[in-house]
C-alpha cells in the first residue's frame, strides 16, 4: 500500500500575487457569505444589469422587473417614449411599490400608503398632503438608475459602470450587427431556474471550454474535435464555432441541422454557426441561427444562484424555422441538465477541506481574466483562508 506524504496532501495555494495567475481563485469564495456581500457592494452593484428587451415594454406605461442581490428594479416606458429604470422603492416609508415580473401602470401608486409616481418617477400625488409641511415634492421623486440600451436590450445599473455595455461589446460589434437583436421579439416567457452552486462556479462553467469534449457529447458532435474556439476579451468572453455534421449524432441534432432553413439576414458563413458571449459579471448571450436567448446569474447565497433567461427570434412563420428552434430548445435543454451536474460536483468539492485552489492551464483563458478580475476587486481572494467574519461589510 502507497502512503501518501501529508505535505502533498494538503491544500495547495499559491503564495504569492504572481504565481496566483495559474491558479483559480480559493475553494473557499465559493462559499463563504462575506465574499457574496463583498461581491454584492464591489460588483453587483457597480455592474450592468439587464432588465429586458425594449419589445418586452413596447408602451407607455408598461413595466418589467428583475430583482438583483436585494435591489428591486423596474424598467418602465414612459409617456415620452423613453425607458428609465427605477428603484422599486417608495421614497415614503420604502415599500415595494409593483410586484410580479412585469406589467402596464398608468401610474406607479405605493400599496401601503398611496403616493403617487408619474411614469417619469415624479412624486405627484399623496394623502393628507396638507401633514407634510416640509415636504418637497420634487426631492422625493423615485431614485432613477443609469440606463443603457444595447441592440434593443435593457441594462441597468445602480451605480455607473466604468464602461458602457457598447463598450465591452465593442470587439464582437461587426460580427453580432447582421443577427440584428434589437428587431427580436420574445418567444417564451422569462423562466427562472434555481442551482444549488455559487454565481462564480456557474460563470466559470460557461466559460470553460475543455469540459465540451468530456462532460457534452451533444455540443461534441454539433462542433466536431476543433470547432469550438474560446477567447477571452476585456470584459467579454466569446465561444463556440461552426456546426458539423457526425455519422453518430443524435435524431435531434440532426433534424435541426436538416431542417434550420436559410436566414436571409445573415451570412454565408453564419448559417451553420453557434455563438457564446459572457458579459462581465453575469449575464450571457447565446446566439443562433434561428433564435438567441440570455443567461443572467442573479446569487441568492453564498451556495444558490438564479439562473434567469428567456428566448428571441426574429418573427418568422416558417415550419422548418418552428421546427429547428424547437429542436435548439431539446438539444440545449440536454446540454442545460449536464451542466446543473457538474456544477454540483464542483461546488460540493470547493467546500472540502482538502481543496485549497485548483491550476489553470494556458488554454484556460477565460477562466484566468476572470479570476484575476476577481482578486483585483475583491483582492481578499489572494488569502490562502478568510479573514475574520464580517471582513464583507467592511
Amino acid at each position: 500500500m502507497q502512503l501518501i506524504n501529508p505535505e502533498n496532501a494538503a491544500p495547495h495555494f499559491a503564495r504569492n500575487d504572481s504565481g496566483q495567475d495559474d491558479f483559480g481563485l480559493p475553494g473557499w469564495a465559493y462559499h463563504d457569505q462575506d465574499a457574496l456581500e463583498a461581491e454584492r457592494r464591489r460588483i453587483f452593484l457597480k455592474s450592468w444589469q439587464l432588465v429586458c428587451h425594449v419589445s418586452d415594454i413596447p408602451e407607455s406605461g408598461d413595466w418589467q422587473s428583475l430583482l438583483v442581490m436585494g435591489e428591486s428594479i423596474v424598467a418602465i416606458r414612459g409617456d415620452d417614449g423613453r425607458v428609465r429604470a427605477f428603484a422599486n422603492v417608495c421614497r415614503h416609508r420604502g415599500a415595494r411599490i409593483v410586484d410580479g415580473h412585469s406589467g402596464c401602470a398608468r401610474k406607479l401608486v405605493c400599496p401601503y400608503h398611496a403616493w403617487v409616481y408619474e411614469l417619469d418617477g415624479r412624486l405627484s400625488g399623496l394623502p393628507m398632503r396638507g401633514d407634510y409641511p416640509a415636504l418637497a415634492p420634487q426631492e422625493h421623486s423615485l431614485v432613477e438608475y443609469t440606463v443603457e440600451i444595447w441592440r434593443g436590450f435593457v441594462f441597468a445599473a445602480v451605480e455607473r459602470p466604468p464602461v458602457s455595455v457598447a463598450e465591452m461589446m465593442a470587439p464582437h460589434e461587426e460580427e453580432i450587427a447582421p443577427y440584428r437583436l434589437e428587431d427580436m421579439r420574445a418567444i417564451g416567457r422569462v423562466t427562472t431556474r434555481p442551482r444549488p452552486a455559487n454565481w462564480k462556479n456557474i460563470s466559470d462553467n460557461y466559460s470553460d471550454g475543455l469540459h465540451i469534449p468530456v462532460a457534452h457529447p451533444g455540443l461534441k458532435r454539433l462542433f466536431g474535435a476543433k470547432n469550438y474556439g474560446v477567447q477571452a476579451g476585456e470584459w467579454v468572453d466569446r465561444l463556440g464555432g461552426p456546426l458539423v455534421e457526425a455519422p453518430d449524432e443524435s435524431p435531434s441534432e440532426r433534424t435541426y441541422r436538416q431542417l434550420l432553413p436559410h436566414v436571409d439576414h445573415l451570412p454565408a458563413d453564419r448559417q451553420r454557426v453557434w455563438f457564446y458571449y459572457k458579459l462581465w459579471p453575469n449575464t450571457a448571450f447565446d446566439i443562433y441561427p434561428d433564435q438567441m436567448d440570455f443567461m443572467q446569474l442573479l446569487p441568492v447565497g453564498p451556495n444558490e444562484t438564479m439562473i434567469r433567461e428567456i428566448a428571441y427570434a426574429i418573427p418568422d412563420s416558417r415550419r422548418e424555422m418552428r421546427a429547428a428552434r424547437y429542436l435548439n430548445w431539446r438539444i440545449n435543454r440536454q446540454v442545460s441538465f449536464e451542466d446543473s451536474n457538474l456544477v454540483e460536483r464542483v461546488q460540493a468539492g470547493m467546500a472540502s477541506a482538502s481543496f485549497g485552489q485548483g491550476p489553470l492551464g494556458k488554454s484556460e483563458v477565460c477562466l484566468r481574466r476572470f479570476a484575476k478580475r476577481m482578486r483585483s476587486i475583491v483582492p481578499e481572494m489572494l488569502e490562502a483562508q478568510p479573514p475574520a467574519p464580517g471582513w464583507g461589510r467592511l
